[in-house]
């Protein structure tokens, strides 16, 4: 019956299509983070794959909690100013990007300590050129 439907509904396979998408784009996230290990957990015992997957959907959650806070500031930001942002066009971003992430880079634990934990102001590419 399944069958019958996706050849018959468009919508159908729209909308699988999509979900296929999103879970390429964890999937390559995941190799990214990996990158070192070349996509592999080479982990010998059950338990420290466990772990290490583990630590791996974490740090995804992480990123996509990052990306999901900023995305939800720049809409605040552009409904502030008038821009319409409809929630059905939101729906469709994914907050799994990482190109803005350097996964080889050295963390700074004690500048970070000392900024207070705040997160960074929105770039705000549109008024920098108009200035």
């Amino acid at each position: 019956m399944f069958m019958l439907d996706w050849f018959e509904s468009s919508a159908l396979r729209q909308r699988c299509q999509a979900g296929l998408e999103k879970s390429e784009q964890r999937h390559a996230l995941t190799g990214a983070i990996c990158t070192f290990k070349q996509g592999r957990i080479a982990d010998r015992t059950h338990e420290a794959q466990q772990i290490r997957a583990s630590g791996l959907n974490l740090v995804i959650a992480a990123i996509v909690y990052w990306n999901s806070t900023y995305i939800a500031d720049a809409a605040a930001h552009l409904r502030a100013i008038g821009e319409p942002v409809p929630d059905d066009l939101l729906a469709h971003i994914s907050p799994v990007g990482w190109s803005h992430i350097a996964f080889s880079g050295d963390f700074l634990w004690d500048r970070a300590a000392r900024s207070g934990g705040g997160r960074r102001p929105l770039k705000l590419y549109r008024q920098q050129l108009a200035a």
